[in-house]
């Protein structure tokens, strides 16, 4: 198959809210294009759903199949707005829904029916790219800086790519061409927590409760005593690994604050860490729609911190193209992963075809 046909990525995040769709072309190696995207939200129901079956050993055989079902609704939207039909379509790279991940333990699970979902579409469908790289000992995430190198190949580095979805996590790109990547910490999962649980809200909008708030550095200090931080990248979190009883005795705006500056902190101290000091980051996911903790980070990085737009990335769609990307490579079984993205001891073939 040739070079002419698009790639589409799905995405589903720790955050859930929602599926993005992207349409990508791309040899495996390089982005040749990238084209329509799609944000598909999940109701509050819906969201429920996949909430349930969060953690080990749940039956999620009824979740699995209603979430398969909404990635189609999303892939048949995406098609009908880029104006094509499956026969344009090379392959779908469908993340799934992480709903447990414990690499100690060589556990990582996503939920998603890719044998269904290729029924459905009648495209062929790559999914399951986590497993084989926590199997062979790998952290299992995170999973788009192969993407990030590619999109960033005519980028001034050093540079890092923050993605601050549920969790933080960075893509570092050295001139020298090597890259480095780790989870650093929480990102918007506990910002969402306290303003769900106090305001009855799914995010802080625009990080307008925080900014009405006070830092409590007593509770940010206690929140940045943990081990993960004193561990060298790379490394990786689950989204619930850790907790809001730091900032529980606070009024619900300096709670807000004070995790909206722990998520800023968090990824100042990965800085250390790094071969070289970057002068720029750039953000993807939803935290960098949050001008509160866009700042918060300027401020603890010290350095220029942009939103991937500026350097004409689309920071929603990005994931989901990195999977679209992904897809190829596993079906010209090319690396997903590396020892220095997931800790796996080799470069790591992934992902399992799921023929039309």
């Amino acid at each position: 198959m040739g070079n002419d046909k698009w790639l589409l990525g799905l995405m589903s995040g720790t955050s859930m809210d929602g599926i993005d769709a992207a349409l990508i072309k791309s040899d495996g190696y390089h982005v040749t294009e990238t084209g329509a995207t799609l944000s598909y939200s999940y109701s509050p129901e819906q969201r429920s759903l996949l909430q349930s079956v969060m953690g080990e050993g749940k039956d999620v055989r009824v979740a699995e199949e209603q979430m398969t079902r909404w990635h189609h609704d999303a892939v048949t939207a995406l098609l009908n707005k880029a104006n094509l039909t499956s026969e344009d379509v090379e392959l779908i790279g469908f993340h799934g829904q992480t709903t447990f991940h414990d690499p100690s333990r060589r556990i990582t699970v996503q939920i998603g029916d890719g044998d269904l979902l290729a029924k459905l579409s009648g495209i062929p469908v790559v999914n399951d790219f986590r497993k084989a790289d926590v199997a062979a000992g790998g952290e299992g995430a995170p999973f788009a800086p192969l993407y990030h190198q590619a999109l960033a190949k005519d980028l001034e580095k050093p540079l890092v790519v923050l993605n601050i979805g549920g969790v933080s996590n960075i893509t570092y790109l050295d001139p020298d061409g090597a890259v480095l990547a780790c989870d650093t910490g929480p990102g918007n999962g506990l910002i969402d927590d306290w303003v769900e649980k106090h305001f009855g809200q799914a995010m802080d909008e625009g990080g307008k409760i925080a900014g009405k708030g006070t830092v409590n550095t007593a509770a940010l200090d206690v929140m940045l005593d943990n081990p993960f931080f004193d561990q060298a990248p790379p490394k990786s979190l689950d989204r619930y690994d850790f907790n809001l009883d730091a900032v529980q005795n606070l009024n619900p705006k300096d709670g807000a604050a004070t995790l909206t500056a722990f998520t800023a902190a968090v990824n100042a101290k990965i800085v250390g860490f790094l071969p070289k000091r970057p002068e720029r980051w750039i953000v993807t996911g939803g935290g960098r729609h949050n001008p509160v903790l866009m700042e918060a980070l300027r401020s603890a990085l010290g350095v220029t911190v942009d939103p991937v737009e500026r350097v004409g990335w689309d920071g929603d769609a990005l994931e989901a193209q990195a999977f679209a990307f992904l897809a190829k490579r596993s079906q010209l079984k090319l690396p997903l992963s590396l020892p220095t993205t997931t800790k796996v001891p080799e470069p790591c073939l992934g992902g399992v075809l799921h023929a039309a």
